[in-house]
C-alpha cells in the first residue's frame, strides 16, 4: 500500500470516529437512524445461532445486534468491535446494569483486527460496512478470523437499480461521518469470493433514513448532480428541519470455505 493510501484510510477512520462521536451525543435521533425493530427480529431468526458459537459484531455501534444475541444466546461468547470508545464503554456499563456476563466490547484502529485466526463461528454487521474504507482489506480481515465452515452476516444499504451515477453516495456523503460507498448484491459476492467467502441464503429489507438538514451541507448541489427519477425513486421528502429516503437494504449470509492452497 502506498503511503498517500495509508494516509487517506486513516483520515477517513478518523472522520467516521468523529461522525459517530457526534451521533451517539444526540442519541435519540441516531436511534431513529437506525432502529427496526422487525428488521432486527429477522435478522435474529435468520442467524440460526447455537450454543457454544463465538460471534463477532463488526462495528457493533450501540450493541444494537450485540446485546439481543447475547441476550438470546446466553451459551454463547458475543463481542462487540468498533473504533467509537464513548459507544463501547457507554455498551460496557450497560451490559454491566444489566448482567449480561457473556458479552464483551473491544476497540481497535478500524483496520486489523485484534484476533486470532479461527477464532469465530460466526460474523455479524448492521450498517456499517458501507463507512469501512478498505473494505477487501476489511472483509479479508473477516474471513481470517472466521472458522471454516463459519459464517459472515452483511446488513447494509445498497443503491437502487436504476442509480448507476450513485445519488445515494452522494447524499449520504453529505454529513462528513465517513460514508464511503453502498455496494450491490453482485458487488458483495465478488468482493466476499475473492476471500474464501460464498453467499448461502439472503433476504431484502429496507430502510427510511433521516438527516438533519443542517447536517446536509451542499444538498441543493447534489439534487441538481442527479437525474430527478432517481432521486424520487428513494422516495426523498424534505420538512423544515429534516430529509427521509428510503434506502433498500442488502442482508446477505456467507459462508467460509478454505481456499486451496496454491
Amino acid at each position: 500500500m502506498r503511503k498517500d493510501d495509508a494516509m487517506d484510510i486513516k483520515e477517513s477512520i478518523n472522520d467516521t470516529r468523529k461522525g459517530f462521536e457526534e451521533s451517539f451525543a444526540t442519541g435519540d435521533f441516531y436511534n431513529r437512524q437506525t432502529q427496526d425493530t422487525e428488521h432486527l427480529e429477522k435478522i435474529l431468526g435468520f442467524l440460526k445461532i447455537s450454543d457454544g458459537m463465538r460471534i463477532l459484531d463488526l462495528g457493533t455501534g450501540s450493541g444494537y445486534l450485540s446485546f439481543p444475541i447475547a441476550k438470546n444466546n446466553p451459551g454463547c461468547d458475543v463481542i462487540g468491535l468498533d473504533i467509537v470508545n464513548a459507544a463501547l464503554e457507554a455498551n460496557r456499563t450497560r451490559a454491566d446494569v444489566e448482567g449480561i456476563k457473556n458479552l464483551s466490547f473491544v476497540s481497535y484502529d478500524g483496520i486489523d483486527f485484534p484476533f486470532e485466526d479461527d477464532t469465530f463461528d460466526l460474523v455479524v454487521t448492521r450498517y456499517a460496512l458501507h463507512h469501512f474504507p478498505d473494505i477487501e482489506h476489511s472483509v479479508g480481515e473477516v474471513s481470517r478470523v472466521l472458522k471454516n465452515g463459519g459464517k459472515f452476516f452483511i446488513s447494509d444499504p445498497c443503491p437502487n437499480e436504476c442509480d448507476s451515477k450513485r445519488f445515494v453516495d452522494d447524499y449520504m456523503r453529505l454529513k462528513k461521518d465517513g460514508h464511503i460507498k453502498f455496494y450491490t448484491k453482485e458487488e458483495w459476492n465478488a468482493i466476499c469470493s475473492r476471500q474464501g467467502l460464498v453467499t448461502v441464503d439472503s433476504f431484502d429489507s429496507s430502510i427510511r433514513f433521516p438527516k438533519k438538514k443542517d447536517t446536509a451541507l451542499g444538498y441543493e448541489e447534489v439534487l441538481e448532480k442527479h437525474d430527478k427519477a432517481v432521486i424520487e425513486s428513494y422516495d426523498l421528502v424534505e420538512t423544515d428541519t429534516e430529509l427521509y429516503i428510503t434506502e433498500r437494504v442488502n442482508n446477505i449470509l456467507f459462508k467460509k470455505i478454505l481456499l486451496p492452497v496454491k
